[in-house]
């Protein structure tokens, strides 16, 4: 049997595994070593899916099946760019697959969005759902009023987890400290704002259907938002929106919380003296309104943070990259490819990673079977020199034990995990169940 193709693999999220998938299956005799920079892999699955949304989190079963795949090697612990350098990861490997997300959110670019009280969507998700990186950060919840800017999916995320009480979220695999926070909540009014109509709302008619089980908030729309908008597009998912937009205009308001979703209004200016007390909009050409609250979130898209060695398209937010190869000066980079969100943005749904993912391994597996030149040294050797500068390498039999451990104390009460929401208590936990 010929020597197989090694390839390095950077990130551990959904296009990440799929693209190692369909290398793995392909009939080609390929290795794969996953790099993660955390000790638990899964990337936005368990990062960014919502706590109140466990179904989705079910990918991850066919996440540990492809883990099992003869010639999978899962490398965490190890952050690419400081501990290991993406020359090297090149020069060990015949091909290095980025699928490395997009972590840094886009500004608003107007005047207040530095003022205390302003905050990153995406940081707000990354801190209730548990990140190492992100569980010090601090969410001044103490006034009533919120304003979610922006109508993604992950705007109605964060609407959501402000609207609900903490008993709706005491079951699910929240962070401990957020549950916290929430708890002591004053927020009692949420505004999810966005520049187009409704027609052009990027959520999902699911997602905006979770409003309507809500137990202590009513979700509203004001009728004169909806004026224009058709009732029949020839799009179901778009029609079935527009429909519960309009249950939202009509229904009667009864309960102590309020969401409240506007349309065609665009951001000009966050103001307040010492933190946030109130965000002005434009809508239309010659109206201007106001909204009195005490935080912002904003959620209006997000970017790929530039890596050393990968050639950055300013523009998109992503490495640069065409159909997957990533580019400099218009050639393609030998054996460096890009997936999933570094690759085309943050968009779509956990499915277009999976369609993602295999379409750059297929770019990969095209130039490796046509004669590319091979990789002169063998990815073994990297192995030792990592040991040597990270604490500790995790293996994914090693996630196996942490995951376990999570599972157990979540048992104790009544929630499927209680994540561990720092490396260092990962490795701990890791450290005891070897001991054991």
């Amino acid at each position: 049997m010929s020597s197989p193709f090694h390839v390095a693999v950077v990130g551990s999220g959904p296009s990440g595994f799929y693209a190692a998938e369909a290398l793995l299956r392909s009939g080609v005799p390929i290795a794969v070593d996953m790099f993660e920079q955390l000790p638990v892999p899964y990337g936005l699955v368990r990062f960014g899916v919502a706590p109140d949304h466990p179904k989705l989190k079910l990918v991850s079963i066919t996440f540990d099946k492809i883990a099992a795949l003869p010639g999978f090697r899962f490398v965490g612990g190890v952050t690419v760019g400081k501990d290991v350098t993406i020359e090297e990861l090149r020069s060990a490997y015949d091909a290095v697959v980025l699928a490395t997300g997009a972590d840094l959110s886009r500004p608003l670019g107007i005047p207040g969005e530095t003022l205390p009280g302003c905050y990153s969507a995406g940081e707000f998700v990354a801190w209730y759902n548990g990140h190492p990186d992100y569980r010090d950060r601090s969410f001044d919840l103490s006034h009533e009023v919120a304003t979610v800017i922006g109508h993604g999916n992950v705007a109605l995320d964060v609407a959501r987890i402000l609207s609900k009480t903490a008993d709706e979220l005491r079951h699910t695999d929240i962070a401990a400290h957020a549950l916290e926070v929430l708890a002591e909540s004053r927020v009692r009014e949420v505004h999810v704002v966005g520049r187009g109509g409704p027609a052009h709302a990027k959520f999902g008619a699911k997602e905006l259907r979770d409003f309507l089980s809500l137990t202590e908030c009513d979700a509203w729309v004001d009728p004169c938002d909806l004026v224009g908008a058709s009732d029949s597009s020839n799009d179901p998912e778009q029609d079935d929106k527009l429909s519960l937009l309009r249950g939202f205009a009509e229904q009667a308001l009864s309960k102590p919380r309020r969401c409240v979703f506007r349309f065609g209004r665009t951001p000009i200016e966050i103001q307040g003296e010492q933190r946030v007390e109130a965000i002005r909009f434009a809508r239309g050409a010659d109206a201007v309104e106001q909204i009195a609250c005490g935080a912002v979130f904003s959620s209006i898209g997000r970017r790929t943070a530039p890596l050393a060695g990968v050639p950055y398209d300013a523009v998109r937010g992503v490495h640069a990259n065409i159909d997957g190869r990533v580019m400099s000066s218009d050639q393609p980079v030998q054996g460096l490819y890009v997936c999933g969100w570094s690759k085309r943005g943050p968009s779509g749904t956990i499915g277009t990673n999976r369609a993602c993912g295999m379409a750059t391994a297929e770019a990969v597996l095209a130039d490796l079977t046509t004669g590319g030149s091979r990789a002169g040294k063998h990815p073994d050797a990297l192995v030792p020199q990592l040991r040597a500068r990270v604490p500790r390498l995790v293996s994914y039999q090693d996630w196996g034990a942490i995951d376990a451990e999570e599972k157990r104390r979540g048992a104790v009460d009544g929630r499927p995990r209680h994540k561990f929401v720092s490396v260092s208590e990962m490795i701990a936990a890791l450290e005891s169940a070897v001991d054991a």
